[in-house]
């Protein structure tokens, strides 16, 4: 059996690659003797290192367009993506299997039409050769287009759905709303494959420099949370936050080291602060227990993961990289910015540990990740979340199975 998973695996932001590949290889085990394969919904076909890219400056430009034009420009854009790359890519690797999964990550969401167009133009050509679809772990949110929700209506009907879950209750209301009064069956929950980030990767050892507490500080550029938060555009200006967040964790005693989850846009905004946010002085001007850091770029999402494995703490406004430290039983602090990280630290029950940046002056972040590290994680909830996570990927399984023999 071939199960093809429609995705955006070799995304630059290796969060993508990472539940990707957990779900590759749990859906694996779960189904004996299977090839299981991500096609991702750019047309990539591996991973791109952290060489030069154009997103960062794509976003900005996008960013200072009116809306309307910024809509018409990414339209015209995804329409010769799907026409001329997306459709030939997907039609030449399905030939040959049996089933495809949509999933997972945060697909069935509207920011200028790219999923919404991407999925139909791969739905499509997965209609054509009438596969049986799955939809796995989803994230959906109730901010759709007119364009994009008719997109995603006439995509998700057209093609023979067998199942259907979403990662959380948010998700789950959203699809209710959005996608149940066309027909479509109402959608289940399973937990983010990026869980079992602790089955599927080796875990470096533990601080491997045993030089005190190592916390990896997330950096995220300002452009990504503006272009894609679900609430207000933030208030602060995040190269002083970042630079005030490191020089506290550092004076408290800490080993702070600066990491990104790979989006161009955030290495980029690393690159170009990084070295004073490495140097700033404090106001004594005494020289700091342990130095501020930055970690290399991270290709794979592996070399990811076993960097957040050699952390005792994450502070991060990336999901995913907070889910791979509660994988691993790692305290996470998260920094709001979108819906989707706030239903996770609920579902991890952490929700003393989420805040905007806006509410941490300096005291009241290293206070918050001294109260982390001084509780840490729930390990019995840990143990039936991932086992949760893993029975929902072993139902998929058999659905399915029983989908791929029927007559």
């Amino acid at each position: 059996m071939k199960i093809a998973l429609l995705n955006v695996k070799f995304s630059p932001n290796l969060g993508d690659g990472l539940l990707s590949e957990c779900l590759e290889r749990e859906l694996a085990e779960a189904l004996p003797g299977a090839t299981v394969v991500s096609i991702d919904l750019a047309g990539r076909a591996a991973y791109r290192g952290h060489g030069p890219s154009r997103r960062g400056r794509v976003i900005a430009l996008l960013e200072a367009l009116p809306r309307w034009a910024r809509r018409r420009a990414v339209r015209v854009a995804l329409a010769l993506l799907v026409r001329f790359r997306l459709r030939r890519h997907v039609r030449t690797r399905l030939r040959g299997f049996d089933a495809v999964v949509v999933g997972g990550g945060n697909l069935l969401t509207d920011t200028d039409l790219n999923f919404p167009m991407k999925l139909a133009g791969a739905l499509g050509e997965v209609a054509r050769v009438g596969l049986p679809v799955a939809v796995h772990a989803v994230g959906v949110n109730h901010r759709w287009s007119r364009a994009g929700h008719h997109l995603f209506v006439r995509a998700l009907c057209a093609a023979p759905l067998i199942t259907a879950t979403v990662r959380d209750q948010r998700s789950q209301r959203a699809w209710h709303d959005l996608l149940e009064p066309y027909g479509l069956p109402g959608a289940g929950l399973a937990g983010d494959p990026g869980l079992l980030a602790v089955r599927h990767f080796d875990p470096a050892p533990r601080n491997p420099t045993g030089e005190g507490l190592r916390v990896g500080l997330c950096i995220t550029s300002p452009l990504a949370v503006r272009y894609h938060a679900s609430g207000l555009p933030p208030t602060v200006d995040f190269a002083i936050w970042y630079q005030t967040a490191a020089r506290a964790l550092a004076v408290a005693g800490l080993h702070v080291v600066l990491f990104t989850n790979g989006s161009p846009e955030d290495r980029a905004f690393l690159a170009r602060h990084g070295a004073v946010w490495c140097a700033a002085p404090g106001d004594d001007d005494l020289p700091l227990p342990y130095p501020v850091t930055i970690a290399p770029a991270f290709a794979t999402p592996a070399e990811l993961v076993g960097f957040i494995a050699t952390c005792d703490v994450i502070i991060a406004h990336r999901m995913h990289a907070c889910i791979v430290a509660h994988s691993f039983a790692i305290p996470a602090i998260g920094l709001k910015w979108d819906v989707k990280l706030e239903s996770f630290f609920a579902l991890a029950g952490r929700e003393s540990c989420i805040a905007d940046c806006a509410d941490l002056d300096p005291g009241t972040l290293v206070a918050l990740v001294d109260l982390a590290l001084a509780t840490g994680v729930d390990r019995d909830r840990l143990d039936r979340l991932i086992a949760t996570t893993r029975a929902d990927i072993a139902r998929l399984a058999q659905v399915i199975r029983s989908g791929v023999s029927a007559p």
